[in-house]
């Protein structure tokens, strides 16, 4: 792969956002409009489920600072993305530079774009989706929410044990004991298996360089 050329790296890093941001946004879209909070569809028994909710914050529902924080977090992520795409334009002039690092930014920036979609339109462009309620599209501006402060849509849930806690557990007996409740989306997938493939299999890449630069 160090030996494609740019042409070719480009291509793939084309083809790579545009496939991931497509995936996503459609996801998204088919969920907003086709389910209400709270709606589950098993795909794989327990363990797969397609389960609608909405986050005003962070990746898997973390959030702060009401609305000033969540502007503060769009900035945030829409800096991230600039920043990311400018040094994946920098890495390309790099003959040396792998495509698999290429790739695993690109997945990152794809991930952070993703939400950043999701929080400057969507309230512009929907109806609120509620427990009783399958959101429509509305015309522009006559959405939710101003500009900004559209909600996340998370929708891929994984309770990989999905029980009770045995009677003998003190305090617990009897109660849900699910694992890995987080609930989340195709950009958040994006982030985190960009972020893993790169700290896994790529962190010798970044030693070296961090090296050149001190040299």
């Amino acid at each position: 792969m160090k030996h494609l050329s740019r042409s070719k790296k480009t291509a793939s890093i084309v083809i790579l956002a545009v496939a991931l941001l497509v995936l996503d946004q459609v996801t998204k879209i088919l969920v907003k409009t086709g389910m209400h909070i709270g709606e589950s569809i098993p795909v794989f028994g327990e363990w797969f489920q397609i389960l609608f909710i909405e986050n005003k914050g962070m990746a898997f529902g973390m959030a702060f600072g009401g609305d000033i924080g969540k502007y503060v977090l769009t900035s945030l992520r829409i800096v991230l993305s600039v920043l990311l795409l400018i040094y994946v334009r920098n890495l390309l002039l790099k003959k040396d530079a792998p495509l698999g690092v290429l790739l695993g930014l690109t997945a990152i920036m794809v991930g952070a774009i993703g939400n950043v979609l999701d929080c400057m339109f969507y309230g512009l462009v929907f109806e609120q989706s509620t427990y009783t309620h399958v959101a429509g599209v509305v015309p522009f501006g006559e959405g939710y929410a101003p500009f900004g402060l559209g909600k996340v849509v998370d929708m891929l849930y994984f309770p990989i044990i999905n029980t009770v806690w045995p009677d003998w557990v003190p305090g617990k007996g009897g109660e849900p004991l699910i694992f890995f409740r987080p609930i989340f989306n195709v950009a958040d997938s994006c982030v985190t298996v960009g972020a893993l493939y790169l700290l896994i299999f790529k962190w010798k890449y970044f030693s070296a360089h961090l090296e050149d630069k001190k040299k």
